[in-house]
């Protein structure tokens, strides 16, 4: 993400520029036939200049030449020898590009917190910048908790689970700009909660996954609160993903987010990737939301938002509920491309209804 401003080291384009193969004409001399004086390709200038009757044939990126004030396409004219015919009619400025039309010497083409994709790149090139200031990736910090959980290289016990959750958050993060570290899981007791927590807040970004709801061994937020955290909220009111804390703690921000797969990737998705992407230096959020048709009916309990895995069509202009068997069921969200999200006052859609989708 850039962390300066860039500004045009000249006028762009920093000449008249053809758009166009054919001829540089004086707009008030077409239609009609007239001599041509020269040639001038892209990387030369034409030394002359263009008096009543006269064509430069020119080349497209070539300066127009000195009285010149339209650029007759190749495709219209019929050539003769040093003779030109031009068939149509031109309007002054017609085919080039006037000087300092994309970029004025001087002027920001480029503001901090841009994200440099190729286009950027290629814009840093043109204005002679070979380096740029940026920022730093967050190092953001992913503690899985919980006693039943296992490396996912493991061999887990018939009561174990491997640890899927933080590969998939290493993912979101790297995907929201972020630079994903993933910690040892800590376990369900009070001293190795506190130290992963408290390594986890050496980082810019701290991400928990499970061991913020209620149970008797959910002991995240006791942990942070003697980590002298402030809560800005504890739970959301969406489905899957009502457990969610919020806050920060030692001069860090922090999220715990609900264990179960879905929650986790939902909740990353709508609340922490936000977070990710300002600590990039990004002015913008992005939740890739769009609407779609339903392809078949659909009902709810109302009371939460719910985001229900779905398939969207290539075009984007359907999705269909994807069959899962709650917020665990990590192939169902694999098979899908998108989440449905409803409305919490609303119980039934018939298919055809328009709905929102948050796309993967």
């Amino acid at each position: 993400m850039l962390a300066e401003e860039i500004m045009a080291d000249r006028d762009y384009p920093p000449f008249r520029r053809s758009a166009r193969d054919g001829f540089a004409v004086r707009a008030a001399d077409v239609p009609g036939e007239l001599h041509v004086i020269g040639e001038v390709r892209a990387g030369e200038v034409f030394r002359g200049s263009v008096s009543c009757g006269g064509a430069v044939e020119i080349m497209t990126g070539a300066p127009l030449p000195e009285c010149a004030d339209a650029v007759a396409m190749v495709e219209h004219t019929e050539r003769s020898g040093d003779r030109v015919k031009v068939t149509r009619s031109l309007n002054s400025g017609e085919n080039f590009n006037a000087q300092g039309v994309e970029a004025r010497q001087g002027s920001i083409v480029l503001s901090p917190g841009c994200k440099l994709g190729f286009a950027e790149i290629a814009l840093l090139a043109m204005v002679g910048r070979e380096c740029a200031t940026v920022y730093r990736r967050p190092r953001v910090a992913i503690v899985p908790t919980g006693d039943e959980i296992v490396e996912a290289g493991q061999q887990p016990e018939p009561f174990q689970i491997r640890n899927s959750n933080a590969w998939s958050m290493a993912v979101q993060v790297a995907g929201a700009g972020g630079d994903p570290r993933i910690l040892p899981i800590a376990r369900d007791n009070y001293e190795s909660t506190r130290e992963r927590m408290e390594h986890g807040l050496t980082h810019d970004l701290l991400l928990l996954s499970g061991g913020v709801s209620a149970g008797k061994y959910d002991i995240v937020e006791r942990v942070l609160a003697d980590l002298g955290a402030k809560f800005f909220f504890d739970r959301v009111l969406i489905q899957p993903g009502q457990p969610l804390v919020f806050g920060t703690a030692q001069g860090k921000f922090f999220f715990g987010l609900p264990g179960n797969p879905a929650s986790t990737m939902v909740t990353f998705e709508v609340f922490a990737r936000a977070a990710v992407e300002l600590l990039t230096g990004s002015h913008e959020v992005s939740l890739r939301l769009l609407q779609a048709r339903l392809s078949q009916d659909l009902r709810q309990k109302t009371g939460l938002t719910r985001f229900l895995p779905a398939q969207v069509s290539a075009d984007g202009s359907t999705v269909t509920p994807e069959p899962w068997q709650g917020s665990g069921d990590v192939p169902s969200l694999a098979r899908a491309n998108a989440f449905l999200v409803t409305e919490p006052d609303r119980e039934s859609w018939a298919a055809g209804d328009m709905i929102r989708v948050l796309l993967k």
